[in-house]
C-alpha cells in the first residue's frame, strides 16, 4: 500500500482536465451520427494519468497542475486525484471554466480529440508551486504544455539532481528545442511524426537524432510498431502483441507509465520494456482509463519480442533476436505472473494451423 505522507516518487507537471471518452464501433461521416457503445470519464491529461496508473501500482505519485475551475468539474478532478492517492494540491480559480476534453475511439484504434487549452490556463503553471519536485525521484513533463512553462519545473528539478521523463512527441522536429532541453532530460520519449505513424527507417532517424543530441535513454514509440528504446550502449527494439483494439486514448500516457515503473524499482532496461509495452496494449482492449494490476501486464510482458541491436558507423544492426528471459528477471516464475498468462492467451490472436503439415505429419 501507498503511504499517503511519503514523499511521492513520481511527479507529473502539466495540464489538468477532465476527459469524456467516447467509444463506437466507427468514426462517423461528416455530418452524420454514430452509436456510442461506452462513456467513460478519467483525469487528463498524460502526467495526471501516469500518477493516477502508478498509484494504482502501489508507487507514490503527485502531481502540479494548471488551476482548473471553482466549480463541480474542477472539484470533481480534485476529489478524483485524491481517492486515486494522487499527491499535491489542486488550485481552484473564478478566471475561467474547469477545461474540458472529449475523446471519441473506435475499434480500429482510430482517436479523434477535442480540448480547451489556452494560454491564460497553461499560465496557471508559472504560478505552482514546485515543492514537491525536491525529494521526487522522477519528474515527468509534455512539450505541448509550452516551453517557457515545464522549463520552469524542469530547472527546478535538475537543481535538485532529479531525474526528468520529456514525453516529446515529435517536437524533435524543432532543432532548438531539442538543444535546449538535451541538457536537462534524463529520458525522453518520442514519435515519428505529429501522426504517430511511421516506418522503421522513420523511427531509426528519430533515434539517431536523439542520441546524437546527448539523450541519456531515447524512447521512440510507434503504436501498434511497438517501439526503440536507445540507453548508453545499450539498444533495443520491442514489438508490440497482437491485440483487438477498442479504445486507444491513454495508450502513449500508459506506455510512459509502464516505463516509469520499471525504472523507479531499478528494473533492467529490457524488462522495463517488456512491461510498458504490455501495459499499453492491454489498456487498448478496453475503453476507459482504469489500469490493469502489475501481475497480469508482466503475464503479457513475458509473450513481448525483443530484438538487440547495436550503433556503429552511424547505422544500427541487429545484432541478436529473442523471446526467452533472463532466470533473475523480475517478471519470471512468479506464480502471480504465471496465472495470468491466461489472460494473455485469451487477448493474443489465436494461431492458424497449418492443414498441410498435419496432413504430411499423418503420413510420416
Amino acid at each position: 500500500m501507498v503511504k499517503k505522507n511519503s514523499n511521492p516518487a513520481y511527479v507529473g507537471f502539466g495540464m489538468l482536465t477532465p476527459v469524456y471518452i467516447m467509444a463506437l464501433d466507427k468514426l462517423p461521416k461528416l455530418n452524420t451520427g454514430a452509436i456510442v457503445h461506452q462513456v467513460s470519464e478519467y483525469v487528463y491529461d498524460d502526467a495526471a494519468i501516469i500518477a493516477c496508473n502508478l498509484s494504482q501500482w502501489g508507487v507514490t505519485a503527485g502531481m502540479i497542475g494548471t488551476s482548473v475551475g471553482d466549480d463541480l468539474l474542477g472539484h470533481h478532478v480534485a476529489d478524483t486525484l485524491e481517492k486515486m492517492g494522487v499527491q499535491g494540491k489542486v488550485r481552484f480559480t473564478k478566471k475561467y471554466k474547469t477545461p474540458l476534453e472529449v475523446n471519441v475511439s473506435d475499434k480500429k484504434g482510430a482517436r479523434t480529440y477535442f480540448w480547451q487549452r489556452s494560454e491564460e490556463i497553461l499560465g496557471t503553471l508559472d504560478s505552482a508551486d514546485l515543492s514537491l519536485i525536491k525529494k521526487a525521484r522522477l519528474l515527468y513533463v509534455d512539450w505541448y504544455d509550452g516551453d517557457t512553462h515545464i522549463l520552469r519545473a524542469m530547472e527546478e528539478a535538475h537543481r535538485h539532481n532529479v531525474p526528468v521523463f520529456l514525453n516529446f512527441e515529435h517536437g524533435h522536429q524543432h532543432p532548438d528545442l531539442l538543444k535546449k532541453y538535451s541538457g536537462l532530460v534524463t529520458i525522453c520519449q518520442a514519435v515519428t511524426d505529429a501522426a504517430q505513424i511511421g516506418k522503421k527507417q522513420a523511427m531509426l532517424g528519430v533515434a539517431r537524432k536523439l542520441i546524437n543530441a546527448g539523450i541519456k535513454t531515447a524512447i521512440i514509440t510507434m503504436a501498434s510498431q511497438g517501439c526503440m528504446v536507445v540507453q548508453g550502449d545499450e539498444i533495443l527494439r520491442a514489438f508490440a502483441p497482437r491485440v483487438k483494439a477498442v479504445d486507444a486514448s491513454g495508450a502513449g500516457a500508459t506506455f510512459s507509465s509502464g516505463f516509469a515503473y520499471g525504472y523507479l524499482n531499478g528494473w533492467e532496461l529490457e524488462d522495463t520494456i517488456r512491461f510498458a509495452i504490455a501495459a499499453a496494449s492491454l489498456k487498448v482492449t478496453r475503453s476507459g482509463l482504469v489500469m490493469f494490476p502489475v501481475q497480469q501486464i508482466m503475464g503479457l510482458a513475458r509473450t513481448v519480442r525483443i530484438e538487440r541491436m547495436v550503433y556503429r558507423g552511424d547505422r544500427f544492426r541487429t545484432i541478436r533476436k529473442f523471446l526467452r528471459l533472463p532466470k533473475d528477471s523480475p517478471i519470471v516464475n512468479n506464480p502471480l505472473v504465471k496465472e495470468s498468462q491466461k489472460l494473455a492467451a485469451k487477448i493474443l490472436p489465436k494461431k492458424k494451423m497449418d492443414r498441410r503439415k498435419i496432413k504430411r505429419s499423418l503420413v510420416e
